[in-house]
């Protein structure tokens, strides 16, 4: 869906880190889109956001949805209120783009897109890793043979410091769930089989942190996936592939390095922002090109999200199963499907 100038205005939900990030992306960054309104119940936050980008603001992001001046929707609100506004997005005919996870439970993914039916169509997953230059040259590398057949992939996600209301089951739904999307991604082979493992409880924090998954993908590779929220030295995303005669492993993007008082380093970002500001922009504007017609890239779809609840799903089970190895499970959805 394009405006009538040619230009597609774009309505984002949401007024925190992520969503004032979007905008100023979509704002800033990406052709063939202007940012017209922004919606969040924080009012004075949502303010704040919309000035940055010259857009119009409201506390009501139900109210943006059905906005006139709204073509397109991105959402980047809390994970709990994802179905009803996609829904809502389906329901006012407008393309949405939603950050993942499509719902916190599978239970409510399987619900929406049952509703949805052929209409999820019109939803995208913020899957971002698959725009990544890293990630997109280590899957052209798998798919060229260069390491062989792959054995097995090693991925890592470290924060500084977790957000407010983490929890064991938090940690797989909002950050690991980038892993669950990611793997299968690269390997062109789905998640089968999942086991979930957790160390000695570190300090300064009341939840499960690091955790370690093993997933095991129908082409037979085995996967770890190591999530430490705390891990306190800064923001750290890393992923190798090891096949039977080579591997391959993602090269961070260029950081200042720095001596001083007898020593040499490199600063790490305080968060995912630095890390993946390519990826987002690489993403939005696929998105806004897939509005006109144009290719959509790699771009999850909402079945690519239902898919990921599900390996969700079957990892939190293996948590409150000792570590017990999980089938994965996705849910028949009428008129949707990969």
């Amino acid at each position: 869906m394009v405006g009538s100038n040619g230009v597609v205005r774009v309505g984002i939900v949401g007024a925190g880190i992520m969503g004032a990030d979007h905008a100023r992306q979509v704002a800033r960054f990406v052709s063939g889109a202007e940012v017209t309104l922004l919606a969040d119940p924080d009012l004075q936050r949502a303010t704040a956001a919309a000035e940055a980008v010259g857009s119009g603001v409201l506390d009501d992001p139900f109210a943006l949805v059905a906005s006139s001046e709204v073509d397109a929707v991105v959402i980047a609100s809390p994970d709990a209120t994802h179905p009803a506004l996609v829904r809502a997005c389906v329901e006012a005919g407008k393309p949405v783009l939603c950050e993942k996870p499509l719902s916190p439970t599978l239970s409510d993914s399987a619900a929406l897109l049952n509703d949805l039916g052929a209409d999820a169509a019109l939803v995208s997953l913020g899957f971002m890793r698959r725009f990544d230059p890293g990630y997109t040259e280590l899957r052209a590398t798998i798919v060229a043979g260069a390491l062989g057949d792959p054995v097995t992939v090693h991925s890592t996600g470290r924060g500084v410091t977790s957000g407010p209301g983490a929890t064991s089951e938090s940690s797989v739904t909002n950050s690991a769930v980038h892993d669950l999307d990611i793997v299968p991604w690269l390997l062109g082979s789905p998640v089968v089989e999942v086991s979930w493992h957790a160390p000695r409880p570190t300090s300064g924090a009341d939840f499960a942190d690091p955790q370690l998954i093993l997933l095991r993908t129908a082409d037979g590779v085995l996967s770890t996936v190591d999530i430490f929220l705390n891990a306190r030295y800064g923001y750290d995303v890393r992923c190798e592939v090891v096949g039977e005669t080579g591997t391959a492993s993602l090269r961070e993007p260029a950081r200042t390095e720095v001596d001083t008082t007898l020593s040499r380093g490199l600063a790490y970002g305080a968060d995912w922002r630095p890390r993946f500001a390519e990826a987002y922009r690489l993403e939005l504007q696929a998105w806004v090109d897939s509005l006109g017609g144009g290719d959509r890239g790699p771009l999850a779809t909402a079945y690519d999200g239902l898919v990921a609840s599900a390996v969700a799903d079957a990892v939190i089970s293996s948590m409150h199963s000792d570590g017990a190895r999980v089938r994965v499970e996705v849910p028949r959805v009428a008129g949707v499907g990969a």
